[in-house]
């Protein structure tokens, strides 16, 4: 929804990155294990793994990832794009500065995961939480977390823009933030929506014209004109998980 910025890596269900980027290491967000009640210890391959990477490894990698509620897409041993939004979202929740490398640190760190923080404790059951400064997305139904996802938010660069909208050529400008408050989903749409400023993927929206939805890019530092970008795989499933009238809560912000 909003141009590329430097280190933009594209991504897919089932694509590669085009790039490695790298950010900064995040403090870490919580202390206490992430490990869902009743779920077997997890023995790391300890392989190391990037994109494009096949196998047993792999495999394992994206089952522990699904099973502490990260979304690496379809469980099929290839290291694409999905799988590696996935690892960004992990890392970035445990304090490791997301890069596209599965290495020790990253092993270690899912044999004893950390929580997402927590940004709204008295919030309602069924609630998304959107971390501007860790750039995550965490679902939480019925007080259980469902899913956690790396996102991008609104870049903070004012913008103008000429875009031809309900059948005329309109200039429009803005400063892309997604701002922080505390909101509820209303409508919605199935598949590509054309709005003034780009297309979206099953937006859900949440705050005006701000949605969740997916795009095509959505790199580690925030981008767009001010919607939450997802990777196209959680977009696909976030509709069926995220109903309407659902408090969205925006809390932090993206230090560069």
């Amino acid at each position: 929804m909003a141009a590329l910025v430097t280190g933009t890596l594209i991504l897919s269900s089932s694509g590669v990155a085009s790039a490695t980027a790298v950010a900064p290491a995040l403090p870490a967000v919580a202390v206490e294990s992430a490990a869902p009640a009743g779920t077997a210890p997890f023995s790391a391959p300890g392989k190391t793994l990037k994109p494009g990477a096949k196998g047993a490894a792999v495999k394992a990698l994206q089952r522990r990832l699904k099973e502490l509620g990260y979304d690496p897409g379809k469980i099929d041993g290839r290291y694409g794009g999905a799988t590696m939004s996935a690892v960004w979202a992990f890392q970035k929740v445990n304090g490791l500065g997301p890069t596209s490398t599965v290495a020790r640190k990253t092993w270690k760190a899912l044999e004893a995961p950390r929580a997402p923080k927590v940004l709204v404790p008295s919030g309602k059951p069924t609630r998304a939480e959107v971390n501007l400064s860790a750039q995550i997305l965490v679902l939480y139904v019925k007080g259980q977390v469902k899913l956690i996802s790396h996102i991008s938010s609104g870049s903070g660069v004012p913008y103008c823009e000429t875009a031809t909208w309900q059948g005329k050529t309109q200039r429009f400008c803005g400063d892309a933030r997604t701002p922080t408050g505390n909101y509820k989903t209303t409508w919605r749409r199935d598949g590509w929506h054309k709005s003034y400023l780009g297309q979206l993927y099953n937006p859900i929206f949440f705050n005006g014209g701000i949605a969740f939805h997916g795009a095509l890019s959505v790199p580690l530092t925030p981008a767009s004109h001010g919607c939450v970008r997802l990777p196209m795989h959680v977009a696909e499933v976030l509709p069926g998980l995220l109903g309407t009238g659902v408090p969205v809560h925006v809390r932090g912000k993206f230090i560069r």
